[in-house]
């Protein structure tokens, strides 16, 4: 690692990067399951509903099953279920509501009105009542149908078809969370590399903003977070996926140590600014510090090969082993030995990640 990282540094922006089809490209590797998802789903409630049923204009099979499946990253069949069940809500009430008071602009703001209110007070969430009153709109828009309430079996024909898609031809839950995971692991790194920098040179500005790094690894935390559930929970239903529910499991764990590291880094970060107010160089906990965030870095490797977590373990056990505050910095100030003190329960969220039970990764910290 280098002493010499610009805190700040100028990106490149050409016409070539602004018209670059990669970008494009990669959006069309991620998402052509979902979108044979959506186009399968959508053709066969179609097709039963025109064929098999003898409407005539099925429309409502197909906009539930594209609604309901949808290109979002959280495809967990819960999420689905959620949804179409928010869109039956608002075609139901439509259909009564027409069979009632008829057609027209003041009906169709009723029905608005009363499926949003009514979807509102059945979930709180905001989707739930908008895939109500999209579906509410189009039941009252179309043309009255020959049978009543015929719109509500093509409803649900369209959203049986959604959940059996998710489980019949699953999107791969590996390559999302890989990708999120990467993405926070390269965030972690980013934080640790500028407070190692700021404890080699003794610099406050670069401490505070490595914790404004640390601080702001929730989001891809979150989002890593979210495609890991979503895979987890296809994997449970699906059963080309089961033989996936072990790995899926493991980053699992890792997500769940990483949470709590990413804590502790900013209590470290929190430290950093407090120590490096004096200016003073401090290498030795720089280079505890640059050790774990390379060993964190071998935790990152593990997600896609599992031959890397005992390496990560080992380095982070030759670690632990000598973070005695006392130890490491004879004399050292209060503030320094506090330091050395929050990298302690740090390496034992990177030992949890490798697969260590938390009680053996506890003990081996010098005990103080």
């Amino acid at each position: 690692m280098s002493d010499s990282q610009p805190i700040t540094q100028a990106v490149p922006v050409t016409w070539r990067s602004r018209i670059s089809p990669r970008p494009g490209l990669a959006r069309l590797r991620e998402s052509w399951i979902a979108v044979a998802q959506i186009v399968i789903a959508a053709t066969c409630a179609f097709l039963i509903g025109r064929y098999a049923l003898g409407h005539e204009t099925p429309m409502i099979a197909a906009t539930v099953s594209i609604s309901s499946l949808g290109l979002a990253r959280d495809a967990r069949p819960q999420r689905v279920a959620e949804t179409v069940v928010g869109m039956l809500t608002g075609i139901l009430l439509s259909e009564a509501l027409r069979f009632f008071v008829g057609s027209g602009w003041w009906q169709l703001g009723l029905a608005l009105g009363v499926t949003m209110l009514v979807a509102r007070f059945l979930s709180p969430s905001p989707q739930f009542a908008i895939a109500a009153a999209i579906q509410s709109a189009i039941a009252m828009i179309l043309p009255l149908a020959p049978v009543p309430f015929s719109r509500l079996l093509d409803g649900v024909i369209g959203g049986v078809l959604a959940v059996a898609i998710t489980a019949l031809l699953p999107r791969n839950p590996a390559v999302a969370t890989i990708r999120d995971a990467r993405a926070f692991f390269a965030g972690f790194d980013a934080a640790g590399e500028r407070l190692v920098a700021a404890l080699r040179r003794g610099d406050r500005l670069r401490a505070e903003r490595g914790l404004e790094k640390a601080r702001g690894l929730q989001a891809p935390l979150d989002a890593w977070r979210v495609s890991l559930e979503s895979g987890r929970s296809i994997a449970r239903i699906s059963p080309f996926l089961r033989g996936r529910r072990a790995e899926l499991e493991r980053y699992a764990r890792i997500l769940h140590a990483m949470d709590l590291a990413m804590r502790n880094l900013r209590v470290v970060g929190r430290r950093i600014v407090y120590v490096t107010e004096d200016r003073e160089q401090r290498p030795v906990p720089a280079e505890v510090l640059s050790e774990i965030v390379r060993a964190a870095t071998r935790v990152a490797a593990s997600i896609e090969d599992i031959a890397q977590e005992p390496v990560a373990r080992e380095s982070l056990l030759a670690i632990a082993r000598r973070l005695d505050p006392a130890a490491m910095l004879p004399g050292a100030t209060l503030g320094e030995q506090a330091l050395v003190s929050a990298l302690r329960p740090l390496v034992v969220d990177l030992l949890v990640a490798t697969g260590m039970p938390p009680g053996d990764a506890r003990a081996a910290i010098p005990r103080i």
